[in-house]
């Protein structure tokens, strides 16, 4: 498929240059002639090396703007941060206006359906001096308190 690719362009490419210039003849020309001959391909040659020059500064031109402009680009995108959102608050009557539309005109107070509950109080040990314990604990009676889950 590659071999048949490079075939079709280069006959594509020799037709094309056959359709542009057509074949010289150099047969019966005098030196005069041959020499205008000359001349004038030097100008059409001088011409297309114009409009080639030309190109390639219109091509690097519109690289580096599109560098410059892809550069901004990421400069823009480092710099752009989001702004924090804000909790907005809104009343139950205006939530509801907002879900329902202006259909629904009556207010309705949620929070007196909610159960009450009584919160218990944590049980707290009584805080007791420590070296009254100490004396009791010593010994081998008082450590094997310590590790004796039952008592």
């Amino acid at each position: 498929m590659l071999e048949a690719e490079r075939e079709e362009k280069r006959l594509e490419r020799e037709n094309t240059l056959k359709e542009r210039v057509p074949p010289l003849k150099l047969t019966g020309l005098s030196a005069q002639e041959l020499q205008n001959l000359c001349k004038e391909l030097h100008r059409k040659i001088d011409i297309i090396d114009e409009e080639r020059y030309d190109i390639g500064a219109k091509v690097a031109k519109n690289e580096e703007k599109i560098q410059d402009l892809s550069q901004k680009i990421f400069e823009i995108k480092g710099k752009l941060k989001r702004p924090n959102l804000r909790r907005v608050r809104i009343s139950t009557e205006n939530l509801l206006s907002v879900l329902l539309g202006s259909k629904q005109k009556e207010s309705i107070d949620f929070k007196a359906n909610l159960k009450t509950v009584k919160k218990e109080e944590e049980k707290r040990e009584e805080v007791t001096d420590w070296r009254k314990n100490v004396e009791a604990m010593s010994g081998m009676e008082g450590r094997k308190k310590l590790f004796d889950p039952g008592q």
